[in-house]
């Protein structure tokens, strides 16, 4: 097995909802090949919106989106709460070293937006550990 995330699957209560918010974010158009799941190409994987119907539901998971600069973390966290999210923690010099916050999506899933500057984006937007 690769050492690799290939999909990361939400459970969503509100299918066309969630799919406003990450569209609202900047995220394409998603395939949509029916009425209880959405896929969103993001780079070199997929992001995957499932409803109760076809899929689990609505469990929790907490993602992580990391920037190039302490900076670009705010704006991310203006947009999510334009978007409809809600800011859980406001950008602020974390005591690892970084930068970070945190917001949730209309469905409650938790991302934290960060910079670490010890973990260096590529042109790709993979991380280097």
């Amino acid at each position: 097995m690769e050492p690799r995330i290939s999909v990361v699957t939400l459970g969503v209560t509100d299918l066309d909802r969630a799919c406003a918010f990450y569209r609202a974010m900047g995220w394409p158009a998603p395939r949509r090949p029916d009425d209880e799941v959405a896929f969103f190409q993001a780079n070199g994987l997929v992001l995957a919106l499932w409803t109760g119907v076809g899929g689990r539901g609505a469990p929790g998971v907490e993602l992580a989106y990391n920037v190039r600069g302490p900076e670009e973390v705010a704006p991310v966290l203006a947009a999510a709460a334009a978007a409809g999210g809600t800011v859980l923690r406001p950008a602020a010099v974390a005591d690892w070293g970084g930068t970070s916050g945190a917001f949730a999506d209309p469905e409650g899933y938790v991302w934290e937006v960060a910079h670490n500057p010890g973990w260096p984006i590529g042109a790709d937007g993979s991380i280097t550990m």
